[in-house]
């Protein structure tokens, strides 16, 4: 839909106690050595440019002979701590080779590459500005979808890890019209249940370039996956459709994708299992998921007028009075896991009976 906006600059809001508890009793809250905004400190920068000379909106920064090695150590630590357990022996073995900067977007992210030196392997980890919508959008990922995120917090500084995999519009772009036939038809499947996905955990603005899409080769057929890397826009739009990727402009290709593959009955079929999918995700993390909502409930995350323009939207399709009553995103969230919860267990009575 072309009229589907977002709005222009969303707030970034602050971690509040209840959260900042919430995030140490899971072990995402860590004493880092570095603050997003040591980062800023740089001298200078160059563009940097893809392979066909494209801008990539990234630049690589470079700091004074004295601040980088420091940097650099900090860096390290930081590295070791969010992939192992903070072991200083390895140190010799890392170089931070390059530290990129994007302007583009409410982040405004450092992206930091590593390399061991030893086998020349790399990978990258990102330091962003803190936000907790932000920081519920990566924490319901890891719960609620098929992927485990990994990411730490200490105070206004975040520290997310690399979520690998070829941008989506890329992807539609360049890979797509080359897919098999049968590979074209997986990918459809895939694009529904992850626009179902998004819809119920109300992560919004999945244009193509906020997600990616992961082969993994298996036996004589490769399957695809599509994985969100934005959570910026976690529970604050008022629009219900933000929150479905089918709906953006950026997404025609896969909308008619999976108009020319999949049929009605097959897409209704999908939507149910990620449903279901969900839904025993849900109970599986119940303890941990109550406590992150209880934290959303009395957050500030969104606006008045957003979130009554929400609860209404979510209200005319689901038809669930609390919904309609909701006072905060926390509260929208909540019933809307329970309605899909709710139609979880029904189905599995009728089928236990």
């Amino acid at each position: 839909m072309d009229d589907l906006k977002i709005s222009k600059k969303k707030p970034a809001y602050p971690i509040t106690p209840r959260l900042n508890k919430y995030l140490s009793e899971y072990n995402r809250n860590f004493k880092l050595p570095i603050f997003y905004e040591d980062l800023l400190r740089f001298q200078g920068s160059i563009v940097v440019y893809d392979k066909d000379d494209e801008d990539t909106l990234w630049l690589r920064v470079y700091y004074s002979e004295f601040e980088r090695e420091e940097i650099d150590l900090c860096l390290k630590r930081v590295y070791s701590n969010l992939v192992s357990d903070g072991n200083e022996n390895i140190f010799q073995y890392l170089s931070v080779d390059h530290i990129d900067f994007c302007t583009f977007g409410n982040s405004k992210p450092f992206r930091i590459k590593v390399r061991n030196t030893l086998n020349d392997n790399y990978t990258h980890f990102y330091v962003k500005k803190a936000d907790s919508s932000r920081i519920y959008g990566l924490e319901l990922e890891h719960m609620l979808s098929p992927n485990s995120l990994n990411f730490l917090v200490y105070k206004d500084t975040l520290i997310e890890e690399h979520i690998a995999g070829i941008p989506g519009d890329e992807f539609i772009k360049n890979m797509l019209p080359f897919c098999l036939p049968s590979e074209k038809s997986q990918i459809a499947k895939e694009f529904v249940k992850f626009n179902e996905r998004c819809m119920i955990r109300l992560l919004g603005d999945m244009r193509s370039y906020n997600y990616v899409v992961v082969p993994t080769h298996d036996f004589d057929h490769v399957v695809y996956k599509i994985r969100a890397i934005d959570f910026d826009q976690q529970s604050y739009e008022g629009k219900f459709n933000i929150y479905r990727p089918q709906f953006f402009k950026e997404n025609n290709t896969m909308v008619n994708l999976v108009r020319d593959k999949i049929t009605k009955a097959s897409i209704d079929q999908y939507k149910v299992e990620e449903r279901s999918i969900i839904a025993k995700r849900a109970i599986s993390y119940q303890k941990r998921l109550t406590k992150l909502i209880h934290c959303m409930k009395y957050d500030t995350i969104s606006t008045p007028e957003n979130i009554e323009q929400l609860a209404l939207d979510i209200y005319n399709y689901t038809h669930d009075m609390h919904i309609k009553h909701s006072t905060s995103m926390g509260e929208i969230l909540k019933y809307a896991l329970d309605f899909v919860k709710r139609n979880y267990e029904d189905v599995n009575m009728k089928s236990f009976s």
